[in-house]
């Protein structure tokens, strides 16, 4: 396993600012087996999601004492959500609100299964599709 790519991913997917799919392309553009590096990539990021999650989940009370800045992002995930409710969980891999969408659904208390399934499925999607342009 590359646990430089999955640790790349799985901090790509909190809320620190990364780019795992650089790293993927890298790494494949070098040799790396395409189905080794997006499914390494995709369980970082799955991963990394898991955890924003949780800390939406387990620290509601932390997540309301949040900075302007994530709030903008949050408010955007939240209308995002309720707009087109668990569906909008296969975007969490788009940038700026992918991560705060994570958090929304952990505050919300999404079932952690459709939030695993759902999110799993679009963040292996948005890896293969990078492979497979590579």
């Amino acid at each position: 396993m590359d646990w430089t790519l999955f640790g790349s991913a799985l901090l790509s997917s909190t809320l620190f600012p990364g780019g795992s799919e650089a790293l993927l392309l890298y790494r494949l553009h070098q040799g790396e087996d395409p189905v080794a590096g997006v499914l390494t990539a995709t369980a970082g990021n799955v991963l990394g999601s898991l955890i924003t999650y949780g800390m939406g989940r387990f620290g509601r009370t932390a997540v309301q004492r949040r900075s302007e800045k994530t709030d903008r992002h949050v408010k955007r995930a939240e209308l995002w959500f309720n707009r087109f409710g668990r569906p909008s969980l296969l975007l969490a891999w788009l940038p700026v609100v992918g991560d705060p969408l994570c958090l929304v659904a952990g505050v919300l208390r999404v079932s952690v299964i459709s939030f695993f399934l759902l999110v799993t499925l679009g963040k292996l999607a948005r890896y293969a599709a990078l492979a497979w342009l590579m």
